[in-house]
């Protein structure tokens, strides 16, 4: 029998099979559109992995996004890299899908494919000062499921019991689509879009400089709520806006999109390698 024969026969007792022949497809599995499109074109325009196919949901509806994301569910074992939405809003509809997902593919987590999951924080992160520490829980349950390489918190998917209204949810009342509250004083008008902001700094088509210059602006709106929301912690915080992050004893915490194409394209060569 051939090698490549062996790595796809099952093992007793063990029905995940092990995938070797991946293209190099990159999965996004999300039920928001917006950042669909800002993971999508973040990967696409970046020259060093622009190359690579990557697959997103393209339906509009929770009932379709869902029933999309599960028929992707099988061609997961092409890909090399898999990026989850893990905010809590979405993650109990999302959960039954992303475990056939983790089902296909667990056995080459960190080998031939690898995760990066997106998400909110925990549950009132900014009613303690113990942010850090509900962080390494929050993620740590997250690396039970997901064995991701690399979490990426998000401030504009992260919403506090106050932040929620009706008047700025959609998709059946799942995913929000105003910016949260506390950051609507580092933006112009009274409601702010997130699909607006999300395009304004990734600034697709734009020139280098142009895309720097956004990014610096981001990089100062995250550096000034930080120093806001967590003032006795603002030094050890500060770590968030480097590539490396923050590590919380075997935890690794990263704010989206801060260095995101960075950590996909190193991720993607540890594959090849």
């Amino acid at each position: 029998m051939a090698d490549s024969q062996i790595h796809n026969v099952q093992d007793s007792g063990n029905d995940i099979l092990s995938h070797h022949r991946r293209d190099g497809s990159i999965h996004i599995l999300t039920l928001d559109k917006s950042l669909a499109d800002d993971v999508y074109d973040r990967i696409h325009g970046d020259k060093r992995t622009r190359a690579y196919r990557i697959i997103k949901p393209q339906n509009d509806s929770i009932k379709d996004g869902i029933a999309e994301i599960e028929a992707m569910a099988a061609a997961t074992t092409n890909s090399k890299l898999i990026i989850f939405d893990v905010r809590r809003s979405t993650l109990p509809t999302l959960q039954q899908v992303y475990n056939k997902v983790v089902g296909y593919n667990r056995r080459d987590f960190n080998k031939l494919c690898y995760t990066i999951l997106i998400g909110d924080g925990p549950l009132a992160l900014f009613q303690t000062d113990k942010c850090l520490d509900l962080f390494h829980e929050h993620l740590s349950r997250h690396r039970a499921d997901y064995y991701h390489s690399v979490f990426f918190f998000d401030p504009f998917l992260h919403y506090e019991p106050d932040e929620i209204t009706s008047a700025s949810i959609s998709y059946s009342s799942i995913i929000q689509t105003n910016i949260p509250k506390r950051l609507a004083p580092y933006f112009k008008g009274q409601t702010v879009k997130i699909d607006d902001v999300r395009r304004y700094f990734r600034a697709a088509g734009k020139p280098k400089e142009i895309k720097q210059k956004r990014l610096k602006m981001l990089n100062s709106v995250y550096k000034k709520g930080i120093e806001e929301q967590f003032p006795d912690k603002k030094q050890e915080l500060q770590a968030l806006l480097s590539k490396d992050g923050i590590l919380l004893s075997t935890e690794k915490l990263n704010l989206y999109p801060l260095f995101f194409e960075d950590w996909v394209f190193e991720l993607i060569q540890k594959t090849e390698r």
